[in-house]
Parts: structure tokens; C-alpha cells; sequence
């Protein structure tokens, strides 16, 4: 089943983007191309196949979660460009719609 550019507008909306119809219609086969490649490898992926998340395995480094003297919140303050009521003050950049 071919993607359409409708349903190529549907996932935009959904996903809150603006696209116009030229571009859902050269998105369309460009999307489906990569659908049809990930339905490939899921069929591939038999249940003798582990799951993984990366081609290596990878282990975290972490080091000793250790306490040590900071900047007090006035000292952090005296360095702000702006503050108001014992915090940065910052341009509104998000409605509270």
C-alpha cells in the first residue's frame, strides 16, 4: 500500500508541521520508500535475532556523584543580566495559549 500525499498531510498535522501539497506530494514516495524499508527489516528479524538498540555494545561511564561548593543564589544572580524575585528573568519566548 502506497503512502498518499494525504496521508503525508495527516502525519504532518499530527506531528504539528506546516507542509504545502507540493511538498506532501514529493514526500509521499520518498516516506514510502523508507516504510517499505523498515517493514523489509522487520521481516528479517526473526525471533532467533536480539533486539538491539546499537550495533556495539555500549556501557556507560559514570563517575562518583559527588557534593561540591557552588555558586550561592545571590553570587549566581549578581552575574545574571536580569533578575526578579530571586531568579533569572527571561524573554518569553512560548504563549500561554
Amino acid at each position: 500500500m502506497a503512502l498518499t500525499p494525504e496521508d503525508v498531510a495527516r502525519l504532518a498535522g499530527l506531528a504539528r508541521l506546516q507542509l504545502t501539497e507540493a511538498e506532501c506530494e514529493e514526500l509521499a514516495p520518498e516516506l514510502d520508500v523508507i516504510l517499505t524499508s523498515v517493514h523489509q527489516v522487520a521481516e528479517v528479524a526473526g525471533p532467533d535475532v536480539p533486539l538491539m538498540t546499537h550495533a556495539l555494545p555500549l556501557a556507560n561511564v559514570m563517575r562518583d556523584d559527588v557534593v561540591t561548593p557552588s555558586l550561592s543564589q545571590q553570587q549566581a544572580l549578581e552575574a545574571a543580566p536580569s533578575a526578579e524575585d530571586g531568579r533569572f528573568r527571561v524573554p518569553q519566548i512560548v504563549s500561554e495559549d
